[in-house]
């Protein structure tokens, strides 16, 4: 569920950006921080909106890059054999972010340069798959196909947010959680830009668990035995059972 934000909540981060840029920590070039680490995901959960404000030391621009959790990914691809479509080859792929999105002040390509963009992996088309078998040759084809089911399911995205000022040192952004996000331990990095170099950057973690409900359900299908399994499949049909028949009920009363 998407959270509602009371109006004296601009009021209150704007605040707090000016006691961080106060601070002693803001000797360095940006400082920031996000509205909330920890997102709690409900069964009637629609997406969310992270906030990131922060403060920078003299204009520049921000670039806001938010990833995780890394995990290992199998991509196939499909071949047609005797009429049924069957698995002709498979890659493996490490530290793959199960989401990853990026924010900034102005076009990436206008910020900077083609190699720092590829160092610091700023786009999507510039995340670093790392194959299983360590062979590089020839996974082109299956990092794209990867890269492009992401994008279809929301999960990878060049734009996931605008970073705004407010003056020349004060910015926020928002950053786009879509319905289907994983759960686990995401980073969001922000980096300062100035002449086309990187000069300061900040990372900071954000959290994102089930909660209630729907939590145990996922816990009991993700179980490793094969009876916490099945009470899991038990308790779904239950469930599907029981919203059928409240809607059957309510058909039947109109």
């Amino acid at each position: 569920m998407r959270r509602h934000r009371a109006p004296g909540f601009r009021c209150a981060w704007l605040a707090l950006v000016v006691l961080l840029a106060a601070s002693p920590a803001a000797a360095k070039g940006i400082i920031a921080d996000v509205d909330d680490h920890l997102v709690e995901i409900t069964t009637d959960f629609a997406g969310q909106d992270i906030l990131v404000f922060g403060a920078i030391d003299a204009p520049g621009d921000v670039v806001l890059v938010m990833r995780g959790p890394l995990g290992q990914v199998q991509v196939h691809e499909k071949a047609r054999f005797a009429g049924i479509w069957v698995n002709a080859a498979t890659v493996g792929f490490a530290n793959v972010p199960a989401l990853y999105g990026v924010a900034s002040s102005r076009n990436l390509f206008e910020i900077l340069p083609p190699d720092a963009l590829d160092r610091y992996e700023l786009g999507v088309g510039r995340i670093k798959f790392t194959p299983v078998d360590g062979e590089i040759a020839g996974t082109g084809p299956f990092k794209d196909a990867l890269v492009q089911q992401k994008k279809k399911h929301g999960l990878y995205a060049d734009r996931v947010g605008r970073v705004t000022f407010i003056g020349s040192t004060l910015f926020r952004a928002n950053l786009h959680l879509p319905s289907n996000v994983p759960t686990g331990t995401y980073l969001i990095d922000v980096y300062l830009v100035r002449d086309g170099r990187i000069v300061d950057a900040q990372n900071m973690p954000l959290i994102i668990s089930k909660v209630g409900f729907g939590a145990d359900l996922y816990k009991y299908a993700h179980a490793g035995n094969i009876a916490t399994r099945l009470g899991y499949g038990i308790v779904a049909v239950i469930v599907s059972l029981f919203t059928g028949w409240l809607a059957h009920l309510a058909f039947r009363k109109r």
